[in-house]
């Protein structure tokens, strides 16, 4: 049996799929949920995302694209919320959705959960609605605790991943070291387990000629580092500073480091008081939050990407700047070694020590300039990975899920 169309309740409590990138909670889920929303939309599949009022000024419901709309439901008052005081409000979050659900006169195939914090929302709702339940962790607390780098995950985090993962109906995983640990850390069963690689938005994430985005961006001839992220210790920006004096003097570069807002304003403070401790500040620029339609000119500009991190669940970063014909350097953590062709598109280094990073970014710096085809070549070679792809894997694990739900489809909800 195969489902036509679907109709998927996808639950993003904490991070809005639209908010600005770069944020504390706006990060690579939040484009993959977005993005995935978007093709399911197009392929006919009825989407509506919900997540939590954060500023009165949102409104309640925001159309995506064709059949995908956001909905912002109240949830412990405005602005952002500590993500264990989050918890206590996940009955009231999942009974919001249940009264949108209920006066609007709908009805939803299954649960699609991001975030574990999402994922015990859907739990209630999943015994509510009796429909299959699809999890996404995009991190996991274990994995996180293991590097002991910033906070601290607590317990309640990974009690609740462990639950979730052993009893809702399937786990996509990003990447098989995903779903590795998904199993040692938290007792999940191989076959409940889907892996699904993310994807990169080419048609957005397109090479704009070097010179061009130099000059749109105000840049002058200078060699351009780049790194696009959330500014907290776990993306290993600090390492990356360590680099920077390591590499060598025979040509001038910048460092532009990219994300942050007001909720990493600390870290950022600390990376900038770092910044004047080595005496790097005329090098390093920092540039907060920007528009997602100017990463294209900034990823075209530089001339090398860096993703220094301790972790990562997959690595949206690394593929974005290959989409951008731009080479990249990056840690081996989420998918680096399948998304960078080693010494042709960029290197996997096996670890963020700035000697490690400096001597690879150094050998791309000696590179000659880029010309058409090697951007075009660097392009090419993530053309495998595509939100359609994703997107169309997906479906099919929904599928499959309704076929192996017990409860009939067309049962309704009393």
């Amino acid at each position: 049996m195969r489902i036509r169309h679907l109709k998927i309740a996808i639950l993003s409590i904490h991070s809005c799929p639209v908010g600005k990138l770069g944020g504390k909670n706006t990060g690579g889920m939040s484009v993959y949920v977005r993005e995935v929303a978007n093709r399911l939309g197009k392929l006919g599949h009825t989407v509506d995302i919900f997540t939590r009022v954060k500023n009165q000024k949102d409104r309640v419901i925001i159309s995506l694209g064709p059949n995908s709309r956001l909905i912002h439901l109240p949830t412990g008052g405005d602005g952002e919320i500590d993500k264990l005081t989050l918890y206590s409000y996940l009955p009231e979050f999942a009974n919001n959705v249940e009264n949108f659900r209920r006066n609007n006169d709908l009805h939803y195939d299954l649960i699609f959960s991001h975030y574990w914090l999402s994922g015990r929302a859907g739990q209630i709702l999943q015994q509510w609605w009796d429909v299959p339940h699809i999890v996404m962790f995009h991190t996991l607390g274990a994995v996180k605790n293991t590097f002991a780098i910033g906070e601290e995950e607590p317990g309640l985090r990974m009690e609740t991943e462990r639950e979730l993962a052993q009893d809702c109906s399937y786990v996509i995983a990003a990447t098989p070291q995903e779903k590795a640990a998904l199993i040692r850390y938290y007792g999940a069963k191989p076959e409940g387990i889907r892996v699904i690689p993310c994807g990169v938005n080419s048609e957005f994430f397109q090479p704009v000629d070097k010179l061009v985005a130099k000059q749109r961006l105000g840049l002058n001839g200078d060699k351009l580092i780049l790194f696009v992220g959330r500014i907290e210790p776990l993306k290993g920006i600090e390492q990356l500073l360590r680099a920077i004096p390591l590499l060598p003097n025979t040509q001038e570069f910048r460092l532009f480091i990219i994300g942050g807002d007001e909720y990493s304003r600390y870290e950022m403070e600390r990376l900038k008081e770092f910044v004047r401790i080595l005496r790097i500040e005329k090098t390093v620029t920092f540039l907060g939050l920007l528009k997602q339609e100017q990463l294209p000119y900034f990823y075209s500009a530089a001339d090398v990407c860096v993703s220094p991190s301790y972790y990562e669940s997959f690595g949206l970063v690394p593929l974005e700047s290959l989409a951008c014909g731009t080479p990249v350097v990056a840690t081996n953590v989420g998918a680096a070694r399948s998304i960078i062709r080693h010494e042709t598109t960029g290197y996997v280094v096996e670890d963020n020590s700035p000697r490690h990073l400096s001597d690879k970014i150094a050998l791309i710096l000696a590179r000659p300039q880029f010309d058409t085809n090697s951007v075009q070549s660097i392009r090419a070679s993530v053309s495998r990975f595509s939100w359609d792809k994703t997107t169309n894997m997906i479906i099919k694990v929904c599928q499959q899920t309704l076929i192996d739900y017990p409860t009939p489809i067309s049962q309704e909800i009393r």
